[in-house]
């Protein structure tokens, strides 16, 4: 089987994404700079030959890739396997708040306890079943094509480790920034390998005027 290339997008900034507020799965829009980086993003990628473009359902990973189908006729669908990680109850807080109000839990959350879930949220290893079953699943759909996945910081941080072979729990170093390009390779009976990673350049040179801003 031929291979897939895969180029996944976090979505574009929000406002609790700068108060550094857990969206999870609640339906936060895109703040100004967010729909300027969407634009700046469907500007990079109009050149590019893609196959099909899938989003995670939640609206500020929807708008995101709506401007990237805009600007390029790709095909989009939304694919709820992409949405963020689930945090039940830590949802709406910030993670300041976790950790003044319940340290025993946020210390979990911290060290990446595979197996630990807020309450009516999901564990990490039950992300990371979830994110690498749809990836599989949707690139596999696509042999030799280019695909494109818009989706949330844990989504992409589990691809990350998943085409670097890096354990769950291994400190992160690398960025999950908004609207960055990152691309990955899927080959059958391999899985993912890494291409590049955190390409902003759409977004540090771009000009800011009355009509993007």
């Amino acid at each position: 089987m031929d291979a897939t290339r895969l180029i996944v997008v976090r979505h574009g900034e929000t406002a609790w994404n700068v108060d550094t507020r857990i969206q999870g799965h609640l339906d936060i829009p895109l703040n100004a700079t967010g729909l300027w980086q969407a634009r700046q993003l469907a500007g990079a990628l109009a050149g590019e030959a893609i196959s099909a473009i899938y989003t995670s359902d939640l609206l500020r990973a929807r708008t995101t890739a709506q401007a990237v189908a805009d600007a390029t006729g790709a095909r989009l669908a939304d694919e709820p396997g992409l949405r963020e990680r689930a945090f039940g109850l830590f949802q709406g807080r910030t993670f300041a708040e976790v950790e003044a109000e319940q340290p025993e839990q946020a210390r979990r959350w911290r060290q990446r306890d595979p197996d630990y879930a807020p309450e009516g949220g999901e564990s990490l290893r039950a992300l990371r079943e979830r994110v690498i079953g749809t990836t599989h699943r949707l690139a596999a759909r696509h042999p030799g094509g280019l695909v494109l996945l818009v989706a949330h910081g844990g989504v992409l941080d589990v691809l990350y480790r998943a085409a670097t072979r890096q354990d769950i729990q291994a400190p992160r170093t690398w960025q999950l920034g908004n609207a960055a390009i990152n691309r990955l390779l899927w080959t059958h009976g391999h899985g993912l390998s890494l291409v590049g990673w955190a390409d902003t350049q759409h977004l540090e040179h771009a000009t800011r005027d009355e009509t993007t801003a």
